[in-house]
């Protein structure tokens, strides 16, 4: 297939591999403008030796976080410019091995920060009012009285103290909703941000002060060597042991082994995960088995309007590096300083 620039002149030939069958078809659209698409055929993530058979031939791999884009997987891909993951998350891409290879790599931020808001305080409602345990008690046929003053009590969300770990656009976002519940709001990044405290009321505080002082403490740091297991048996022990932990983030983030040590100590109230270390959750995970915790299966982002952005973003990051332009989304910028 020959692709056609804006202005109709002929340019070279591209082809490129999406490797799930659930993409909107409105970014499918925008591919197929400048490049042949093949689809993965079959439902989920393909067979590794799929993967690495259809890469070797493209120039484009449209991929989520699911998929691994290690360095064996960029060897095999001898044309490919471009990685264009529909996930905001990243590191699932070996980007070192990615700029060696001259390769560029491209995600989704900003488009799916309301969602997950949304799904963080839902989970923070949910864990907080045993909402899921009333809905089961009310399937399974258990509500036999009509009322009792002490059934299946949870706590008040409404005017606790929310601890945020990672102050970036979802955690600003968490924030804004937070003071429509009158929650006192702090929070710890790397990098402090007295704009947001400004216009939000929000504090900051020392990562083991937030830790400490926080009725719910809500993950919103990516997942990198600094921050993986950064929230593990020492930062639960400071916990209150009325606290809850929500995560949104990347399941790395929080040690998994050490949480499900707390929640059986109870050394914290309990936790509601969207992820986790290996996704999807394996059925011996004793997490499964416990009462308080709700779990999603990676959901955050979940929403039609937010999926269909972070689909349509990937599509134009993707034609953007095929077309020789800069990715508005680009990852490693290190690529074109390499290009010159």
């Amino acid at each position: 297939m020959e692709a056609r620039t804006a202005r109709g002149n002929l340019k070279v030939t591209y082809r490129v591999y999406v490797t799930s069958n659930e993409v909107p078809e409105k970014a499918l659209e925008i591919m197929r403008k400048v490049a042949e698409v093949r689809v993965n055929d079959k439902y989920g993530t393909p067979a590794r030796e799929v993967l690495l058979r259809e890469v070797a031939d493209v120039d484009g791999l449209y991929c989520n976080i699911t998929e691994k884009i290690d360095s064996e997987l960029l060897a095999a891909g001898k044309r490919l410019k471009i990685v264009a993951s529909m996930s905001v998350g990243f590191d699932h891409i070996d980007l070192d091995e990615a700029t060696r290879r001259g390769i560029l790599a491209t995600h989704t931020p900003g488009v799916l920060t309301e969602a997950v808001a949304d799904e963080t305080f839902g989970l923070m409602l949910a864990i907080a009012r045993r909402l899921v345990e009333a809905d089961q008690y009310v399937r399974d046929g258990s509500w036999k009285l009509k009322w009792s003053p002490m059934l299946l009590v949870g706590r008040d969300v409404y005017g606790k103290t929310l601890g945020i770990y990672g102050l970036g656009r979802i955690g600003i976002a968490v924030a804004r909703r937070a003071k429509g519940f009158g929650m006192k709001v702090i929070y710890y990044d790397a990098i402090r941000n007295e704009e947001a405290e400004r216009a939000l009321g929000i504090e900051f505080r020392p990562k083991d002060r937030v830790i400490r002082e926080s009725d719910f403490l809500s993950v919103h740091v990516p997942l990198t060597p600094e921050t993986r297991n950064s929230i593990s048996t020492q930062e639960f022990k400071m916990m209150k042991n009325t606290a809850y932990v929500i995560n949104t983030a990347r399941g790395g983030v929080v040690d998994e082994k050490a949480l499900i040590e707390a929640l059986r100590a109870g050394t914290i109230a309990g936790a509601a995960l969207d992820v986790f270390e290996r996704e999807p959750v394996e059925s011996d995970n004793p997490l499964l088995k416990m009462k308080n915790v709700v779990l999603a299966p990676h959901l955050a982002s979940g929403s039609i309007e937010s999926r269909t952005a972070m689909a349509v973003l990937a599509a134009n990051n993707l034609v953007a590096g095929l077309s020789g332009q800069t990715p508005p989304n680009l990852i490693n910028r290190q690529v074109l300083q390499r290009r010159g």
